[in-house]
This record gives C-alpha cells, sequence and structure tokens, in this order.
C-alpha cells in the first residue's frame, strides 16, 4: 500500500463508471414519467427484437472483456494498478469495451421499454464517462507505459 509521499499506481477515477448509465436508466425512467413520454416509433417484436439483440451484443462485448481480466489476473476497476496492456480479443475492436457495452445494454433497455429518453442519455453517459474515467486511464497508461501505449491508441479506436 502506497503511503501520501508515494504515487499511487492507478488511474485518478474517483467514482465507478457503472453507476453513470444506472443514473441513466433511473433518468429516464423519471423523464418518462414526469416530463413527456418520449415514445419511439417501433413497435412490437422488432422493438423487443432490436432492444434484445443490443443487449446482447453489450452484454457479450462486457463478458469478454471480463474474460481477459480474469485470464490475465488483472483487475477491472479502473483506478486498480495494470500491470499489462491488454490488446487481444475484444480489446483489439476497442480500447474501451467495458464502456462500450455498458451504452449497448442501456441502449438495449430503453428500446425494449420504448423509452426515448434512455435511448438519448446513451451519448451524455459515454460523455460523462470520459470525462470521469477514460481520460484519467488514458494519461495513466501513457506514463506507465509510454509508447507501447502509444502505439495501442494509434492502432485501436477508443470506441469502436
Amino acid at each position: 500500500m502506497s503511503t501520501e509521499n508515494e504515487p499511487r499506481d492507478g488511474a485518478a477515477v474517483r467514482f465507478p463508471p457503472p453507476f453513470v448509465p444506472l443514473i441513466a436508466l433511473v433518468l429516464g425512467g423519471l423523464f418518462y414519467g414526469l416530463v413527456w413520454p418520449l415514445s419511439l416509433p417501433i413497435e412490437g417484436p422488432a422493438r423487443l427484437g432490436l432492444g434484445g439483440l443490443l443487449f446482447a451484443v453489450g452484454l457479450g462485448m462486457m463478458a469478454a472483456a471480463f474474460g481477459l481480466f480474469r485470464s490475465t489476473g488483472q483487475d477491472p476497476k479502473p483506478w486498480e494498478s495494470t500491470p499489462e496492456i491488454l490488446s487481444t480479443g475484444i480489446y483489439r475492436v476497442t480500447r474501451n469495451p467495458m464502456y462500450v457495452s455498458m451504452g449497448l445494454l442501456q441502449a438495449g433497455i430503453g428500446i425494449a421499454l420504448s423509452n426515448g429518453w434512455i435511448l438519448l442519455l446513451v451519448p451524455a453517459v459515454w460523455a460523462v464517462i470520459y470525462w470521469i474515467a477514460i481520460r484519467h486511464e488514458e494519461a495513466y497508461l501513457e506514463r506507465k507505459f509510454g509508447s507501447a501505449y502509444l502505439g495501442y491508441k494509434d492502432s485501436v479506436r477508443r470506441w469502436l
């Protein structure tokens, strides 16, 4: 454990990113019920199918990312130390599969419930996650891994 004089080996993330889409789901429900019921123009099986598909893809991405963390013995919490850059599996497609998956899960729920507010809040969720987590994670990884991380950043997109 580090003392006050030693720098922490981890990104300066102070708020757990998974809470951001959860807050958006609550806000979307409140806006729908109290402000204006912003329904989507997709009905019945098509709505449920599209919502279910996005939810399933998001769940799959999250499972793939967690699986890589588990297989390499790393902790997925962004404020914990990162011993190595994950660049295989889903991390060849996106540098932030967990954050992308959170947006896909939220979008799937919004579509399945025909709640346009939940769907409209996805970009806001990603913006907040960028502000509270991704920018800190990227700065930490650049400091820790230097050119290796910069090369990874150049070859893999932040989102998709």
